[in-house]
């Protein structure tokens, strides 16, 4: 599978400028992963490319950001020597089993709702005021919600991306109180079930030992990874 472009589709930004087999992408600071240059190809002037990069990012006022998978091994040490810091480096998972059944009554809709985004937000809202950048991200193409609720409150949320005969798993989280309780499992679970897809894949940070290890329990594999070099 291609992991850079399955990622880039079910993370759409809201801006988007190609360049000579880049992508330069742009929302609002909301995500890495929608602020930073895909790399799908080598630009036949590479210096001029990593200026233009710099200056879109700059114009927006944004360090520049680059996104380096599978297709980008070349361009790693240029920007390192260049300066650019190796952060965040991500894992993808993959799985094509079925999953087990889900112990918690799970909440599936096409569009996010009030709870389900604020509960999301309370988890992985690094980016200060962004919740709206964010939802236009999670809307821009069809996509499940799923959460676990009690008492009208989302205690945890997942999305779901279908993408072919694939499913793509995203904004998994929990609210503090409410772990160590199963209920990411059955958000999972049942966003899984919900698709009927021959595979699905997530992606994860590398260093997140607790969520890799749940992920494998769940019968998802290293597939890939990605990892970004920051201005």
């Amino acid at each position: 599978m291609d992991f850079d472009r399955l990622v880039d589709e079910a993370w759409p930004a809201l801006e988007r400028v190609e360049l000579d087999g880049w992508t330069l992408r742009h929302a609002e600071g909301v995500t890495k992963r929608a602020n930073s240059v895909l790399v799908t190809g080598t630009p036949a002037d590479l210096g001029g490319a990593i200026e233009s990069a710099e200056a879109f990012y700059a114009d927006r006022g944004l360090p520049a950001v680059f996104s380096l998978g599978s297709r980008a091994a070349a361009l790693d040490p240029v920007l390192e020597e260049r300066g650019y810091r190796l952060v965040d480096p991500v894992l993808v998972m993959v799985a094509s089993s079925s999953p087990g059944p889900a112990a918690h009554e799970v909440r599936i809709e096409d569009a996010p709702w009030q709870g389900w985004l604020e509960s999301w937000w309370a988890v992985d809202g690094r980016y200060g005021e962004g919740m709206e950048a964010a939802e236009k991200i999670c809307t821009g193409v069809p996509a499940w919600y799923a959460a676990v609720e009690e008492d009208g409150a989302a205690l945890a949320v997942g999305r779901g991306v279908p993408q072919g005969d694939t499913l793509g798993v995203y904004c998994m989280a929990t609210l503090p109180q409410a772990r160590r309780r199963g209920l990411a499992r059955s958000v999972l679970r049942a966003l899984v079930r919900h698709a009927g897809l021959a595979s699905s894949y997530l992606v994860t940070k590398a260093d997140n030992a607790a969520a890799v290890a749940f992920y494998r329990g769940e019968g998802f594999a290293d597939a890939g990874g990605y990892h970004y070099r920051v201005a």
